[in-house]
């Protein structure tokens, strides 16, 4: 019988006691783990192989971990969760605006970011023992989103990237079209209250969900704005498999 294989966690942290340390922890918990020292080594890494998920610090020398976040979810959906200074909610903010999973502030006990990883992947379908969802797909507007990929797609075909947390969020509103949910709501929903709350980190969900799916993401259309209330996806979504 063939061996499951482990989930490839690439570690990128300009600090090789972190480094060695995660890398050591990880392992004992059934991933397999390579690190990097800056943003040129990740780059050359995720191209000569393949990862289930980053662990990316943000002060790193040369490209930071926002810049570097930017444009890897520019190109790949690949999961992220971000490292970031102790307090910097404005750093966590940022960072889900460039497209990270999560975050976790330093310094941080290494099982809280065993708990975020796995909650993650558990998100993304991606560890061994998750199960497949059904092939179905949700259609709206112009846009169908394939549950079974994980992937939207718009009416010429063309697949557009969306984050593990862009991917969850989206779900939650399209299987709940027309009705008014608040960010406790959605944040229960979407992120299963897994990771630190805060308001702002539905906002920017929403915001960068906006700037993909919306004609002008200033003046949604499909995503309203409840003032006092929350969020509504206005548009019909049919469902077929």
């Amino acid at each position: 019988m063939n061996q499951p294989t482990l989930p490839h966690i690439l570690v990128v942290d300009d600090h090789a006691d972190i480094r060695d340390l995660l890398k050591r922890f990880l392992e004992q918990h059934g991933f397999k783990v390579t690190c990097a020292r800056d943003g040129k080594e990740m780059k050359r890494l995720l191209e000569n192989g393949h990862f289930t998920l980053l662990v990316l610090d943000l002060m790193l020398p040369g490209e930071d971990g926002l810049t570097l976040c930017r444009d890897l979810r520019a190109r790949s959906s690949l999961p992220v969760v971000m490292l970031t200074a102790m307090g910097e909610e404005m750093d966590r903010i940022i960072g889900l605006e460039m497209g990270a999973d999560d975050y976790l502030a330093k310094p941080f006990n290494p099982r809280e970011l065993l708990a975020r990883i796995r909650a993650v992947l558990r998100r993304a379908n991606l560890m061994p023992d998750s199960q497949e969802e059904l092939p179905e797909r949700l259609h709206f507007d112009h846009w169908q989103l394939d549950l079974a990929r994980r992937e939207l797609v718009d009416e010429h075909g063309v697949a557009i990237s969306l984050s593990t947390a862009e991917f969850d969020l989206l779900k939650v509103f399209l299987e709940r079209p027309k009705r008014v949910l608040s960010r406790d709501q959605l944040l229960d929903m979407a992120r299963g209250r897994e990771a630190q709350a805060f308001d702002r980190a539905i906002d920017t969900l929403v915001s960068r969900l906006r700037r993909k799916l919306e004609v002008d993401p200033k003046k949604p259309e499909l995503i309203k704005t409840v003032w006092g209330g929350g969020y509504m996806f206005s548009a019909e979504v049919r469902h077929d498999s």
